[in-house]
């Protein structure tokens, strides 16, 4: 099969073509005329920024990484509880300089129900700032981590709790008590 050619194929841009935009997503985004809290799920943890637009590129207003949580005693670095925890950190930074609307960009991710990013816009929302949004698709128990303690207390009984929540057990934390932990650091977030 050979390549497009002729003169009126138009090449799109190098960042549709990797898939990494939708411009067409974004430009809606960027209409608004609100900050954007972007919100990125990684292999090594979850990042979450407010973003502006200016016409000679973006600025970032708060940005805020999981492995920040760890000052609030929080180890976990790439599931729901964790992005809750993020976004309140980086929506505390946002409101003390002004931003007091924004809209959600999850950027090429799926939006399903009780995702990653939908729990971070919860601790955004719980942080004081304000989104239309569904909160039909905000999962509070996914939030507070019992899925997290459910699964391992099936692991303590089958024995593999210590391969799969080694991280846990490196800072001296027991993952079964995941939703103690968690209320223990919110309320130090929502604190500072």
């Amino acid at each position: 099969m050979g390549k497009a050619t002729g003169p009126v194929y138009k090449v799109a841009f190098r960042r549709r073509r990797k898939q990494l935009t939708n411009y067409a997503k974004r430009l809606g985004l960027v209409k608004s005329g609100l900050p954007r809290m972007v919100v990125r799920k990684s292999n090594r943890g979850v990042m979450v920024q407010f973003v502006s637009f200016t016409p000679t590129g973006d600025k970032v207003i708060a940005s805020a990484k999981s492995s920040s949580l760890s000052k609030y005693k929080w180890v976990p670095k790439r599931n729901s509880p964790t992005a809750y925890l993020t976004a309140m950190l980086c929506a505390k930074l946002a409101s003390k300089k002004g931003v007091k609307d924004f809209v959600l960009d999850i950027g090429l991710q799926t939006p399903s129900k009780g995702s990653v990013v939908f729990a971070a816009l919860k601790g955004a929302l719980d942080a004081g700032l304000k989104t239309p949004h569904d909160a039909g698709m905000i999962d509070d128990k996914r939030i507070a981590g019992e899925h997290i303690s459910a699964f391992a207390k099936a692991a303590k009984a089958a024995g593999t709790y210590d391969k799969l929540f080694a991280e846990y057990k490196k800072a001296g934390l027991d993952a079964e008590k995941i939703g103690e932990l968690f209320a223990t650091a919110k309320q130090q977030i929502s604190g500072s």
